[in-house]
């Protein structure tokens, strides 16, 4: 179940500051707060969505499509394409997820290597 209080929740409504790198009406990205790369930014959409099954599966395949076409406009944005990047979506308990609504990491500017867990 979706929990309005959660911290993106606040960050898309505008009660909790973040440092933007791109938004629109459907989405925002922005830095992490604690980075573990030179890069380190989180892609959300401006949906209420717990994890990515409930993101791909409950919304229409146009949002769901423009969510990731945002993220390759954020990456050419940043300018890590061409040196390489990684997205990262943790979901559940297990999968490391600590804020109950669908994100993404993006990850660069710099090696990344086996360093991210």
């Amino acid at each position: 179940m979706y929990d309005d209080n959660n911290i993106f929740a606040k960050i898309i409504d505008g009660k909790m500051p973040c440092k933007k790198i791109y938004e629109d009406k459907d989405v925002l990205f922005f830095e992490d707060i604690n980075p573990v790369s030179k890069v380190h930014i989180l892609g959300i959409p401006k949906v209420k969505c717990v994890d990515f099954s409930e993101f791909v599966l409950k919304y229409d395949q146009n949002i769901v499509a423009n969510f990731f076409q945002k993220v390759e406009v954020v990456i050419e944005k940043l300018g890590i394409k061409e040196s390489g990047f990684r997205i990262i979506s943790n979901s559940g308990a297990d999968g490391g997820q600590e804020v109950p609504h669908f994100h993404i990491h993006i990850l660069g500017g710099e090696k990344i290597g086996s360093k991210i867990r």
